[in-house]
């Protein structure tokens, strides 16, 4: 069994960005540049903010945090949307989700002008994406296809089953994986909760790609032998003998379902890291895109 690391290769992925943006700085172009907007005081929320900062910090792009209350109203988020659409500084940028209530988050998303949507949310890119043309891909199924792509995991002709239709993780990666190319080419079948007899079809694959946010949800008896796991979940559960009082788990019951994966991720520390590291990616193509527009 094989550990698909994604907090090494995402460290790897980072040195290779600071790489390219070390060239820009030494031929005199300008650097990317990745803005957050954040709307209210979501503890997870501005966690993760932080932590894309700090990655943007450390290969060397510009960042901007755009912090608003949370009485923000929708027509003063989507002006500043449009602010940062119009300001040619800014490469890329992202609005973090969720949304206050009062927001209409699709209109939101809608607003975001495609050449600087690094998240990949806006159906322009998606539409994109599902054609098999150049776009941005939205960061964790980007992610997940490079961890595969970096372990040598074989996708060609196998049955991936992806729990979850998200926009963000699981709509996308059925799509992703039934491309042609590689990481692709595998026959995909997507579940969901009103799926009936999931452990028949979860049995069954080749490849499972969870991202259901169900603690433990898949048990050792539900895969085969042989069976390469993406756990995309990450649920705090209450836990008395950890220091925080937490434990961070995944879709998958990792000490029983690891016995008989050949490649597996652990969460933490599998694809959570590798979103981050590719959202410095996607705001990377934009500069690059940006540059050669002009």
């Amino acid at each position: 069994m094989t550990i698909l690391d994604g907090k090494k290769v995402s460290n790897d992925i980072k040195n290779e960005i600071k790489a390219e943006v070390d060239k820009m700085k030494a031929n005199g172009e300008k650097v990317p540049h990745l803005a957050a907007v954040i709307v209210g005081d979501d503890g997870a929320s501005l966690t993760y903010v932080g932590s894309k900062v700090r990655s943007c910090e450390r290969v060397g792009f510009e960042s901007t945090m755009v912090r608003m209350r949370h009485t923000t109203s929708e027509i003063e988020l989507l002006d500043k949307i449009h602010e940062l659409n119009e300001n040619d500084d800014i490469d890329g940028f992202i609005i973090q989700l969720p949304l206050p209530p009062q927001i209409n988050t699709q209109r939101v998303l809608m607003a975001v002008d495609p050449s600087k949507d690094v998240d990949g949310f806006h159906p322009e890119n998606f539409g994109r994406m599902a054609l098999d043309m150049s776009t941005f891909i939205p960061a964790t199924p980007f992610g997940i296809l490079e961890l595969l792509e970096r372990y040598d995991v074989s996708t060609k002709g196998k049955h991936t089953v992806v729990i979850g239709r998200s926009h963000i993780v699981g709509r996308p990666m059925s799509i992703l994986m039934s491309r042609k190319g590689w990481p692709g080419n595998s026959t995909v079948t997507l579940t969901h909760s009103n799926t009936k007899n999931i452990t028949q079809i979860t049995s069954q694959a080749d490849i499972i790609i969870s991202a259901l946010g169900v603690p433990n949800f898949l048990k050792a008896e539900m895969v085969k032998d042989d069976v390469v796991i993406i756990d995309v979940g990450i649920t705090r559960v209450e836990d008395e003998t950890k220091p925080k009082g937490y434990a961070i788990v995944g879709d998958v019951d990792f000490e029983n379902v690891s016995k008989k994966a050949s490649f597996i991720t652990p969460v933490p520390g599998g694809v959570g890291p590798m979103t981050i590291a590719m959202l410095l990616k996607n705001t990377l193509l934009a500069r690059e895109q940006r540059a050669a527009r002009k």
